[in-house]
């Protein structure tokens, strides 16, 4: 079986097509043109790319989109560029990591409303219980016994006028 980069090659010739036809068409990159069809997966940053890049020129040129994709998947599994996705980082992820991701997947709008709604029932227990304190508690329960002691000064109360 022949490879992708021989596939397009040929279907493209057989259309009688340029690179630069096909390239104006598709709106991929002259250069990605030829480097597809030479198999010069290199050229790309990304498998990303030269997936999407071989699914419209296959569109294009209106051959099987998913036999010529399966069959880019193997020979790039050949390659060691793109053999294996990259990792997306390169230490460990320690506790910040996890509590940064924990809070991005938060609803935040719901977070709020759930928090508010904490914090006021946290408020109004603490009302009802200082309100109940309050109800059983007598100020005057604690004082002592009150006698009442005139003073010596000889004062008196003025009397009423009639």
């Amino acid at each position: 079986m022949s490879t992708v980069a021989e596939q397009l090659r040929t279907a493209r010739a057989a259309k009688n097509l340029t690179v630069e036809q096909v390239a104006d068409a598709t709106k991929i990159r002259t250069d990605h043109v030829r480097a597809l069809e030479d198999g010069n997966f290199s050229a790309f940053s990304a498998t990303v790319y030269i997936r999407g890049s071989v699914k419209i020129y296959s569109k294009f040129l209106k051959l099987d989109e998913a036999a010529l994709l399966s069959a880019l998947d193997g020979e790039l599994k050949g390659t060691e560029k793109f053999s294996e996705p990259p990792p997306l980082v390169e230490q460990k992820k320690n506790f910040l990591d996890f509590l940064i991701l924990a809070f991005a997947k938060l609803n935040w709008k719901m977070g709020f409303a759930g928090v508010v709604a904490v914090v006021l029932l946290v408020v109004a227990g603490l009302a009802f219980l200082a309100w109940k304190h309050h109800k059983h508690s007598d100020p005057l329960a604690n004082l002592p016994p009150a006698v009442y002691q005139p003073a010596n000064t000889g004062d008196t109360l003025p009397l009423p006028k009639r």
